[in-house]
């Protein structure tokens, strides 16, 4: 899967905005510590990110449940960001 990301991001931009489409934490924060492995490790993400390691490793399980600034920290070392778009109403 790391191998996946690295070679496309496009496909890992496309991959999170469906995950967060169908609404499922586990599945999203599983797909980050995977996508980690893509951009360094855990280790090297919380340390981009200004988070302990084992603590990453916690917020990025099926149970974990980060907060919107941790959010914003992995997915700024992973060279992402959140973003706000309005729903399709028309389907």
């Amino acid at each position: 899967m790391a191998e996946m990301f690295r070679a496309d991001p496009a496909f890992a931009v496309e991959l999170l905005n469906d995950i967060l489409a169908d609404g499922d934490q586990a599945e999203l924060l599983i797909t980050l510590r995977q996508m980690s492995k893509a951009f360094g490790g855990v280790p090297r993400i919380a340390e981009q990110a200004g988070l302990n390691p084992t603590q990453l490793y916690r917020t990025l399980s099926e149970r974990g449940n980060p907060e919107l600034r941790s959010l914003q920290a992995i997915l700024q070392a992973m060279g992402l960001r959140l973003a706000v778009q309005p729903l399709d109403r028309a389907s």
